[in-house]
């Protein structure tokens, strides 16, 4: 996990439901820390600091890219 950088933070597991899949389909290799504690205890969120997106340190341009397209204003996907 040493070669790991965290590059998002998220309240919710939902949050980053069709980001998977997309940083699965780029082949991004990436690690979603506090994802299971989060699962099973919801409400600690705020409390632990969220699910953090780690992705490899060779990778972290191309996931900013991916996060700025996912999330930009202009994305058909973007969450309200």
């Amino acid at each position: 996990m040493t070669n790991f950088v965290t590059v998002a933070t998220f309240t919710y597991s939902f949050e980053y439901a069709i980001l998977r899949i997309i940083l699965d389909q780029e082949g991004i290799h990436y690690v979603f820390e506090n994802d299971m504690m989060l699962s099973v205890f919801p409400f600690y969120s705020n409390a632990i600091g969220g699910i953090s997106l780690k992705v490899h340190k060779n990778d972290v341009a191309r996931t900013k890219q991916v996060l700025d397209e996912f999330y930009g204003k202009q994305s058909h996907l973007r969450i309200v």
